[in-house]
């Protein structure tokens, strides 16, 4: 931190109207390969027979794997036909399937040469029902060539979109080309290599998409630069990846970029072994996990806390998956919302059962316009932890009314967003740091290398009728863990009104746990459950006591129908979108704040009565 710029201070009542910006910012980062798949040489010749990629066989009982000597010449063939096919950077390579060995080959071979990749969230093609942010993603892109793992699958929402582009598919079914034809494709002359040389840190890898949470998905650029550079800052954080080649056993999905930079960049960048996990953190889904996990042993685990959450149940009550999963792993790491202290205790309990110590856990915050940008390099258990900026990377915290908004500038940041000048303008402040629009404090200001805990976003907070201000991001965290295991989210209500209440989104596995039941439950049952509505009654009770006006939720209300992607009330990462929930479910708002309140309203379930 430099401190000619002032302490943050600890209170709102302790500001001081000179001390309005501070900054913190780490060692330098110098050297990096210029091109992502540069490294596809080096593991080439040094662990030729090594495993770079695996998947899954149609039927289950084998992996699909690729070593780093049959990936390089792929790469190139692939890249031979991606130019035979004309594609630029005004034309690039579109992705809309998922997470396989088909996808990475194409990407890394569109990065090889220059051409953008632009991986697509699959549920814009089979989840939505008009496919308006499909169509805004390929108008905004104009793609030359489009990959799906399967077109009749996605024959619909090709059939919507499609246009000129050129059709590649694993399992063409009538238009596409085959995969392993363009697979095929040899090498002539020296044109893939001129290419390759072509490419500089400053060269566009990858289009990587925003969630849309706040109107249509915006399309961050992502430079050479950004991808090479923040995996040699993750190993100046995370030095144990020199020494330990990566394991990988990953579901989470390329396009965004804790799987596609992160994850894939990880494998690449360190010449590690990526097994692609075909399951999720649903009932279902992770019971492909544990029949991979059972097979692979990783040596750094990633995933969501919901996945974390759903593979505790596995591993308390499977011995032989207990001793494969903790057998060579060296550490564990979440992002993308809080991790329940109960699943933590667990994790660390089970891990000292099998080999007598706990494998750390840590985490970080990443972002479109920044891959992982905050990363913890020792395990805390603090609530909205997100530790300190990469190696690399400049922090400037600026006021903005009572929190403080990061912005941020090095290596990783993107230049901007893909014919966008309005957008890319907005984004950047005079200073040519990134505004994020992310709230964030330091543990303890004395300490700044401490770290920083995520504050909410700016743009979530409101008012009460009385003035006061809600911090949604830190008061949500809480009701979360305090509601645990049954609450996927809690929706806060409030604006405008004298008290606050909430939405509350159920987690469908966690309710089950709480029920004691094996099978799960429809939505509207869960929702009007008296077991159910009792517990919340009573954690509800607990929360109340002792908090104030803008800590404090008054009343409670279920929802019993799911959110819609199409709406953008949840994106496909299972993040919700407070205010679309809000104005989304005016009805309910209503109910919330009636008098008295309907049977549906939950109310506390203490001696003291409900607020009328």
């Amino acid at each position: 931190m430099l401190p000619d710029e002032g302490r943050m201070p600890e209170h709102e009542d302790a500001r001081d109207a000179t001390q309005n910006v501070y900054r913190l910012s780490g060692p330098r980062i110098d050297d990096y390969p210029r091109c992502l798949t540069e490294r596809l040489g080096l593991w080439e010749q040094q662990r030729p027979e090594q495993i770079f990629l695996a998947q899954r066989g149609e039927d289950r009982r084998g992996w699909l794997s690729l070593t780093y000597a049959q990936a390089l010449p792929l790469v190139r063939r692939l890249a031979q036909a991606l130019l035979d096919q004309g594609l630029t950077p005004e034309r690039p390579l579109m992705v809309l399937s998922g997470n396989d060995l088909h996808h990475a080959l194409l990407a890394c071979a569109a990065m090889h040469v220059g051409i953008p990749y632009v991986p697509v969230s699959p549920s814009y093609s089979l989840l939505s029902s008009d496919f308006a942010k499909l169509r805004h993603v390929r108008d905004l892109v104009t793609p030359g060539m489009i990959f799906v793992d399967d077109e009749a699958r996605f024959a619909t929402a090709l059939a919507a979109i499609a246009d000129e582009a050129v059709i590649v598919s694993s399992r063409p079914a009538g238009r596409a080309l085959a995969f392993d034809a363009l697979a095929e494709t040899p090498v002539v002359g020296d044109g893939v290599e001129r290419a390759h040389a072509r490419v500089t840190p400053d060269t566009i890898a990858k289009l990587l998409f925003t969630s849309g949470s706040t109107g249509m998905p915006k399309a961050v650029i992502n430079t050479q630069r950004m991808l090479c550079s923040n995996q040699e800052m993750l190993l100046l954080r995370l030095p144990f990846l020199r020494d330990n080649v990566p394991v990988l056993v990953d579901w989470l999905p390329w396009h965004h970029t804790f799987g596609g930079n992160t994850i894939l960049g990880m494998t690449l960048h360190n010449g590690g072994s990526l097994y692609i996990d075909d399951g999720n953190p649903t009932p279902e889904g992770v019971q492909r996990t544990v029949e991979n996990l059972l097979e692979v042993s990783p040596t750094f685990y990633c995933n969501v806390p919901k996945g974390f959450e759903v593979l505790v149940d596995h591993l308390n009550g499977n011995e032989r998956l207990r001793r494969a999963f903790f057998k060579q792993l060296k550490m564990m790491h979440f992002g993308g919302a809080v991790l329940p202290t109960h699943v933590g205790d667990a994790l660390d309990a089970l891990s000292r059962c099998e080999k007598g110590e706990a494998t750390p856990m840590l985490t970080g915050l990443g972002s479109t316009e920044a891959c992982l940008a905050f990363c913890t390099d020792q395990p805390e258990r603090v609530a909205g932890l997100i530790g300190a900026p990469v190696p690399g990377l400049d922090v400037k915290l600026v006021r903005a009314g009572n929190k403080w908004e990061a912005r941020l500038k090095g290596l990783n940041i993107t230049p901007g967003y893909w014919r966008d000048p309005e957008r890319t303008a907005e984004a950047f402040d005079e200073e040519g740091y990134l505004c994020t629009g992310d709230a964030m404090r330091l543990i303890d200001p004395d300490h700044p290398d401490k770290g920083l805990l995520f504050d909410g976003r700016l743009s979530e907070n409101f008012k009460l009728l009385t003035g006061t201000w809600v911090n949604v991001g830190t008061l949500r965290l809480g009701l979360i863990e305090e509601f645990a295991p049954v609450a996927q989210d809690v929706v806060l209500v409030g604006e405008g009104q004298d008290y606050l209440t909430g939405l509350v989104v159920l987690n469908a596995a966690g309710c089950v746990q709480q029920l004691g039941g094996r099978a799960e439950k429809p939505l509207e049952e869960l929702a009007h459950d008296e077991a159910l509505r009792a517990f919340l009654a009573e954690r509800l009770a607990a929360h109340r006591r002792g908090k104030s006006s803008s800590t404090r939720v008054e009343r409670l209300l279920v929802l019993d129908t799911p959110l819609s992607l199409d709406k953008g009330e949840v994106t496909d990462k299972g993040s919700v979108n407070q205010r679309l929930v809000r104005e989304g479910y005016a009805s309910r708002v209503d109910a919330l704040y009636a008098t008295p309140p309907p049977a549906e309203v939950i109310t506390p379930r203490e001696d003291e009565p409900p607020r009328a």
